[in-house]
């Protein structure tokens, strides 16, 4: 229980003075004193929701645990965006209302970890079999939103506000042909009704356990996937000269694009990354293909610059592709706007994440070029995302994603703490 140590800590230190000095002081001692008795819930949600992981829009499961939960606690409960969850929590004062996200989805990898728990869950993923797991944390991330709004929802009668729960599918993708995620989650209107004022998010990620770090303004890259298709000529691989050759171009476009951002970007503005993850074409060694399909993500922290990138990748394709006798196309898809902690709200709940973490805070944490669609909230409310730590000592971290990413279970109370922290401060007027 090392990790709830600061719990402890904070009810010791609070007074009836202190309480009339902050109004929220009140308000944040008995949540961390709810916090403290939710410790066996949250590790029992969490390892349930890791040993039944499900895929993006197929959150049936999990959605339905959610939702019973919520329920239970006399949350009012809609369901939206396929396999999404919204809880709205009334609070017995009037005030502003604050939303809370947690993600539900889990990936398409087979689990490496050695635990009691582990998933040995499979599922179709475009077409293939895989293993699924929860290689991103995100059943952390519904366990430590089931515990905050258990929490708030016992402290309901001195709620100065709402507070809105929201439960997301699909944030890491979606099947083929489908909505989902935050966006479809906007669209069908999950800020509104009641309208939400600020939306608050957390992360983990492989930091030491307990850490809680965030940044002003750009915390995490936009993410464009894009997917380039070159139609050749086939022909027998003794003869090329017959055809057109796609895999040539092909691999003539994935040298060229690599020079965009060492060559046509500014790097002193702002970090850009180009990748080609996928490189697929033909089935036998000795016959030239028709076709070559590869599939990548452009990531970066600057609206102009993404512009200009996607402009740069199409003109080279279309360049490599006159010059080999080939043809292409580039398809743009799976869009994220950069995740964009907003300067004022970002200096107002500064001191609430950095009491939360004690030495542990990290106000100016490094910008990560990896993405997240949390920035379609904050593209329509002010909104704040953090990560938090769930490395434990002695481990060597694993990356997000990783088959074998390990999620520290002494991290959740302080994630639950975190969460109810931003809820209490923001419903109360700012100092």
């Amino acid at each position: 229980m090392r990790m709830l140590r600061p719990v402890a800590v904070a009810l010791l230190l609070s007074s009836p003075a202190a309480f009339a000095a902050d109004p929220a002081a009140a308000l944040r001692a008995e949540a961390d004193k709810r916090t403290a008795g939710l410790d066996g819930k949250l590790v029992e949600w969490r390892r349930d929701l890791h040993q039944n992981p499900e895929l993006g829009n197929r959150e049936v499961r999990t959605s339905a645990k959610v939702a019973a939960h919520l329920k239970a606690l006399g949350i009012e409960v809609t369901a939206l965006a396929k396999t999404g969850i919204k809880g709205v929590l009334k609070g017995g004062k009037p005030g502003p209302v604050v939303a809370l996200r947690a993600d539900m989805d889990a990936l398409p990898v087979t689990e490496e970890l050695d635990l009691p728990f582990k998933s040995t869950a499979r599922a179709d993923w475009g077409g293939r079999e895989v293993g699924v797991m929860h290689a991103c944390g995100h059943d952390a991330h519904v366990s430590m939103l089931m515990g905050a709004a258990e929490v708030l929802a016992g402290m309901r009668a001195s709620l100065p506000g709402t507070v809105v729960f929201l439960f997301q599918p699909a944030e890491e993708g979606l099947p083929a042909g489908e909505e989902g995620g935050a966006e479809l989650m906007v669209r069908e209107g999950v800020l509104d009704n009641p309208k939400v004022d600020v939306v608050f998010g957390l992360h983990v990620f492989p930091m030491p356990t307990g850490t809680l770090g965030w940044r002003a303004g750009g915390i995490m890259a936009s993410s464009d996937m894009l997917e380039i298709r070159v139609r050749g000529r086939q022909t027998h691989g003794a003869m090329p000269w017959a055809g057109a050759d796609p895999i040539v171009a092909g691999a003539e476009i994935v040298l060229s694009l690599q020079s965009i951002v060492s060559r046509e970007i500014d790097p002193t503005k702002s970090p850009a990354i180009v990748t080609i993850g996928s490189f697929q074409g033909g089935n036998r060694g000795n016959i030239v293909p028709d076709e070559v399909v590869m599939a990548g993500t452009v990531r970066t922290f600057d609206q102009d610059m993404r512009e200009q990138i996607q402009k740069a990748i199409e003109r080279r394709v279309q360049s490599v592709a006159a010059a080999t006798g080939t043809t292409a196309t580039v398809s743009w898809y799976g869009a994220n706007p950069v995740t964009f902690n907003d300067p004022a709200l970002t200096a107002r709940m500064s001191p609430t994440l950095q009491r939360v973490a004690g030495a542990l805070a990290v106000p100016d944490v490094r910008q990560t070029t990896t993405a997240e669609d949390f920035s379609y909230y904050q593209a329509k409310v002010p909104g704040l995302f953090a990560f938090l730590g769930v490395n434990p000592p002695g481990r060597t971290p694993e990356p997000n994603h990783s088959p074998r990413f390990y999620v520290d279970e002494a991290a959740l109370p302080i994630g639950v703490r975190a969460l109810t922290h931003l809820a209490l401060d923001s419903l109360l007027p700012a100092k």
